[in-house]
């Protein structure tokens, strides 16, 4: 366990060794699925990396420097942090060249040029990276290219298929995996995140190795829409008007902000992708095919809750499409010509 994160210390081993090396990247892209620790990760990196009495080799940062004092208290001059504001769909050029009044006198691309205040090294952490737009994308390109001597940029995001080409071509890609069951289960426990073993046990197993789905499976009404949920995915026939209002409803439950619902959504479309895909293992032929054109349903339909789409909308054209594959799904196979 590394600075008290538990599941990566092969990433550890490879930044240690690629500053052994002196092969330390400019701009590096986390990928993995969301809440397995890749920002809490970054962030203790940048921490290590801008202590001015540890060697960087050793990435354990003394706590006692004035670099380390000022990183503790949330204010280093030296550490920038950016991330997907809660009423926006994408990164916001602004946060990269300022706004209209402040073009490229302000933002993250203006602070990274600007000289170190500690030591020789600048750090940017971006999270939310899956939210890159092109404009935004283009304004960091420059720096991507030609990053500033002693600059070091973190993208934090899910997947390398969700970055723009211009990004991902310019990163070094760090993998995460998704913590082991047990892991998630002792974080739960050890957070008082979990009110007891069992339900830690319980929401670890749903989890898919992210603490963020574990606590969301800790939430009593989440469990019972899952299971209502599978349910109806189970059932011979998808009745898709009534799935919709079912969904609906239970999205409108979770607030009156629309990022709140949209979380929402996004929870319940990744309980039917945890579905279809355990589907396509264990079938074959023209089941798996339908799990496949489910699947691609559900993951087109969190590319519209992501793009801020209309929620009703995506809910109904979402429902609809399962209801589609389904009914492919129990068609009785073409015969053959003789």
């Amino acid at each position: 366990m590394w600075r008290g994160i538990l599941g990566h210390d092969d990433v550890v081993d490879r930044f240690r060794q690629a500053l052994a090396s002196g092969r330390l990247a400019s701009t590096y892209l986390f990928v993995g699925p969301a809440g397995i620790g890749k920002r809490r990760f970054a962030l203790e990196l940048a921490r290590a990396l801008l202590c001015t009495e540890a060697a960087d080799v050793v990435l354990e940062p003394c706590g006692r420097c004035e670099s380390c004092r000022l990183f503790a208290a949330g204010n280093h001059p030296d550490l920038d942090v950016i991330g997907l504001p809660p009423d926006k769909s994408a990164l916001p050029i602004s946060l990269f060249i300022g706004d209209d009044q402040h073009r490229n006198q302000e933002g993250l691309c203006h602070r990274i040029a600007l000289k170190p205040f500690f030591g020789g090294r600048k750090i940017a952490i971006v999270d939310d990276a899956d939210h890159f737009s092109i404009p935004s994308a283009n304004c960091l390109l420059k720096t991507l290219e030609e990053p500033p001597p002693g600059a070091l940029l973190i993208l934090i995001g899910t997947s390398p298929s969700r970055q723009l080409p211009t990004i991902r071509s310019r990163s070094q890609v760090v993998r995460f995996a998704p913590l082991d069951q047990d892991t998630v289960a002792r974080v739960l426990l050890e957070t008082g995140l979990g009110t007891d073993r069992e339900q830690a046990t319980r929401a670890a197993e749903l989890s898919d190795g992210s603490i963020e789905r574990a606590l969301q499976m800790t939430d009593p009404a989440l469990g019972d829409f899952r299971r209502q949920l599978l349910n109806e995915l189970n059932a011979p026939v998808l009745e898709s008007v009534r799935l919709a209002r079912s969904v609906q409803a239970f999205v409108d439950e979770a607030g009156k902000e629309p990022a709140q619902r949209r979380n929402r959504l996004r929870i319940i479309i990744g309980f039917a992708v945890e579905h279809f895909r355990a589907e396509m293992r264990a079938f074959s032929d023209v089941a798996a095919e339908s799990a496949v054109r489910a699947l691609d349903a559900c993951l087109a339909s969190l590319e519209n809750v992501d793009r801020n789409a209309n929620m009703g909308m995506v809910i109904q054209n979402w429902c609809e499409e399962l209801a589609a594959a389904k009914t492919r799904k129990s068609s009785p196979p073409r015969l053959s010509p003789v």
